[in-house]
């Protein structure tokens, strides 16, 4: 795994997105891996190194997150900026097209590329997101996300175990992962989760209503696979069957879990890369 930087443009000036990068930078099979709105790119570290076997596999902290920069005061955290974003990202690794996976935020943004015309996206894995997203699920994610200070990586690890419940059945090793990547020290000598605040603002003024993809998810012209935590209260049982009527769409089901799916498990690995290598073109 190596570390890299790009500079990207927000409307007062520029700013730096960190991005992993695993496998061979000469392979021209191109992976693309975006987190969920409150994670970073390390969540996809067991993911990618099985993945970096048939890919360049790049994984980016989006804005705000991970060691990536935070915007400036005032500016707003959203979709069309992590698009913006993500184009000066391809520009820099030099591909045309690429295959993507994104969880819940990536994996909307993810859906609204994939929608454009000539876009650079030839094959789509969904992580527990799709064309609609209840409001009471936004509701219940903004209340998670804050400010908040822990004394120590113990409290850290306490706070994301009783938070993130579809990551139960990850090893001991994998949760202190999270807990590193997913903190960062402050002058005081406590620990702060690794987000811009700000972000919770957004995410809180935006939940009063519903998330309608559905006329993105419907211009999408690629195969996909959607990973349905089936406990999920984002992906809702009737978004699922609604999207089913897509015949590009192939559906996995995580019994029993709840938003979103870790990708760190090894079935869930090996769904994934099962399903890349049935549809990756020449």
């Amino acid at each position: 795994m190596h570390s890299y930087n790009v500079r990207c443009l927000n409307p007062v000036g520029f700013h730096t997105m960190a991005y992993k990068e695993w496998g061979s930078a000469e392979n021209d099979r191109v992976l693309i891996c975006v987190h969920g709105l409150a994670r970073n790119s390390r969540d996809f570290d067991d993911l990618a190194l099985a993945l970096s076997r048939d890919y360049r596999v790049i994984c980016p902290d989006i804005v705000g997150r991970g060691e990536s920069e935070w915007l400036p005061a005032g500016q707003e955290y959203g979709i069309p900026q992590y698009m913006n974003d993500i184009v000066i990202l391809l520009a820099r690794l030099n591909v045309d097209k690429v295959d993507w996976i994104g969880t819940s935020m990536g994996g909307i943004i993810g859906m609204c590329l994939a929608a454009l015309p000539n876009s650079p996206i030839k094959s789509l894995v969904l992580n527990d997101i799709g064309g609609f997203v209840p409001a009471v699920a936004l509701q219940r994610i903004s209340q998670y996300l804050g400010d908040k200070r822990f004394p120590n990586l113990q409290q850290v690890e306490t706070y994301m175990r009783s938070t993130y419940l579809s990551y139960r059945n990850i090893n001991d090793q994998q949760w202190k992962r999270l807990v590193k990547f997913g903190s960062r020290k402050l002058d005081d000598g406590r620990f702060a989760l690794h987000y811009d605040p700000a972000i919770a603002e957004a995410t809180k003024a935006n939940s009063k209503e519903d998330i309608d993809l559905w006329a993105i998810w419907s211009a999408i012209r690629v195969p996909q696979l959607l990973i349905w935590g089936e406990a999920s209260d984002v992906l809702q049982e009737s978004t699922v069957w609604m999207m089913q009527n897509n015949e590009e769409l192939e559906l996995y089901k995580v019994p029993g879990i709840e938003h979103a799916p870790s990708l760190m498990e090894h079935d869930q690995i090996n769904e994934i890369q099962s399903w890349l290598r049935q549809h990756r073109s020449n």
